[in-house]
């Protein structure tokens, strides 16, 4: 194809939740960038792999006249991030689709291609909710013999751990230890099948993330593989290892964003709620706060500055100053977060960033797994600051916020401020803090229950706990001041794509007043 369209984009998501088919395509609206995505029916549901034939027909027919793509490479060979975990392939079989990323590199040698593949993840607990059924009874069994196997390994393991594993190497059935083992070893070559790709060229980069990482034990024990391979193949400048999953879209959508103007890398201050916050390690992640932080800019296409004065734009991070927290016990007295850190702090800055210093700012609100920190919040709502802010994101894993809240800072600096700009960053106020801080596990543990439903089974997208959800969302949003405040939040769909608890799908439309948040200009760069 000889003439592109520019700006067009052919995006392969991860799987269908909002968070991989809908937040790159939100966050691409009211941009240069036009994000293409298959049928959303083709794309299975969590444990249902979808249609690998078609989505790989899909991508390369729409690829013949894109500027871009953005490939999830987990979806091209096993139809999703779950079906990843449970598929019975073999090691060529599952690697035979990263072909069609050759045949697109041959016909269209100018496009840029972007892909993801993830580190295959090794969950701490016991649930089969998206994981092979027998993980129910000997998932946390299965985490420890290779955490405590790579500890043994290394020469760490003291006493007590030596008696912990001889008693799972004992319990453990030979069965579901090899067929959890050999599906890793599938995955893993997968994985360096991948690093191939990005070493010859064919992909322009590859991100590497860790789903749910520990410092010790399978992942890794593959990270270190794959570590190795990169080097023999010399392909750092191609490609990044770094904790996380569902945000990788966006992320590399904004990498697109800033590497398709031909200008040197935004320059980034990350301004933490705590001295602390760099060097706490993430619940669900194997390294410090700082280090992803660093490594999600990269990856993004930006760079970490020293100070504000170097740099065109601000995160702000909320870290704890300690072992992190989940959301839901974030109302009870913790050290890490009432003394070793200062919201308030971070709050004003917040305001001298954007309304003193003229940069646009971010807020990766990373103080507590799984939703956001309400009384940040709120300090934010106070000033009226949040909608003169260029991002916000607090869901999940740090990474996850991480990777959302620096799409949103790197997108607005080359837009500013828009209508679907604006929508995203309400979308994730009420998700973030009013779903999954406050209404989630209140609801799940009361009005849920009573109904004779549970966390991770309910009355299907659409039904009572949908609307029970919706209602508790309208509660919060009026209560903390997002009907008439300078902020306004307005709930057009909700609904709860797993039929449980634990994700929702929310859509909205959030006005604001007129506000001056600046874009970076030529002459800054």
């Amino acid at each position: 194809m000889d003439n592109p369209k520019r700006g067009k984009v052919v995006y392969l998501p991860l799987d269908e939740r909002p968070c991989n088919y809908d937040f790159p395509w939100l966050l691409a609206r009211d941009t240069e960038l036009e994000l293409v995505r298959p049928p959303l029916e083709w794309m299975g549901r969590k444990k249902r792999l979808g249609r690998i034939a078609e989505l790989g027909d899909w991508l390369e027919r729409e690829a013949e006249d894109a500027e871009a793509a953005i490939v999830s490479i987990d979806t091209l060979l096993y139809g999703g991030i779950v079906p990843s975990r449970l598929h019975r392939l073999g090691e060529h079989e599952a690697a035979r689709p990263l072909e069609r990323l050759r045949r697109i590199r041959e016909r269209r040698p100018d496009i840029r291609l972007y892909a993801f593949h993830l580190i295959m993840r090794c969950p701490q607990y016991s649930s089969s909710d998206e994981e092979p059924d027998y993980y129910a009874d000997w998932g946390r069994e299965l985490f420890r013999l290779g955490y405590l196997g790579h500890r043994e390994q290394l020469g760490l393991a003291i006493a007590e751990e030596q008696h912990e594993l001889s008693r799972i190497r004992m319990r453990l059935p030979e069965d579901v230890r090899d067929d959890y083992l050999e599906r890793r070893a599938v995955n893993a070559s997968a994985n360096r099948a991948s690093l191939e790709l990005a070493a010859d060229g064919t992909i322009d980069f590859l991100a590497l993330p860790q789903d749910d990482a520990a410092p010790y034990g399978w992942t890794a024990l593959d990270q270190q593989a794959v570590r190795q391979r990169i080097r023999e193949l010399g392909a750092e400048t191609r490609t990044l290892m770094y904790p996380g999953a569902d945000e990788a879209g966006c992320t590399l959508l904004a990498r697109l964003a800033v590497e398709r103007t031909n200008q040197s890398r935004p320059l980034v201050y990350a301004r933490y709620a705590s001295t602390l916050g760099p060097q706490v390690v993430p619940l669900y992640e194997d390294r410090p706060l700082g280090e992803s932080v660093k490594a999600q800019l990269l990856a993004a296409g930006a760079l970490l500055a020293e100070s504000a004065a170097d740099a065109q734009l601000v995160l702000l991070v909320n870290s704890p100053g300690g072992p992190m927290a989940e959301s839901n016990d974030q109302l009870r007295p913790n050290a890490a977060y009432d003394v070793q850190r200062s919201v308030q702090e971070l709050a004003e800055y917040a305001e001298h960033a954007v309304r003193t210093l003229g940069k646009p700012a971010a807020l990766a609100d990373v103080a507590y797994a799984n939703g956001g920190d309400l009384q940040l919040l709120r300090l934010l709502q106070a000033r009226g600051l949040l909608p003169e802010l260029a991002g916000i994101a607090g869901w999940n894993t740090s990474g996850n916020t991480l990777g959302t809240a620096i799409a949103q800072l790197l997108l607005h600096a080359r837009c500013g401020r828009t209508p679907a700009q604006l929508d995203f960053l309400g979308l994730r106020i009420a998700e973030d803090y009013g779903y999954c801080a406050a209404v989630r596990r209140p609801l799940a543990d009361g009005a849920i229950r009573e109904r004779g439903m549970d966390y991770f089974n309910v009355d299907g997208e659409r039904g009572e706990a949908a609307r029970l959800v919706r209602e508790a969302l309208e509660l919060f949003l009026e209560r903390e001041g997002f009907k008439d405040g300078p902020l306004r939040i307005r709930i057009e769909d909700c609904r709860l794509p797993w039929s449980r608890m634990f994700e929702v799908g929310l859509r909205v439309e959030a006005t604001a007043g007129e506000a001056g948040t600046p874009t970076i200009s030529e002459d800054r760069e």
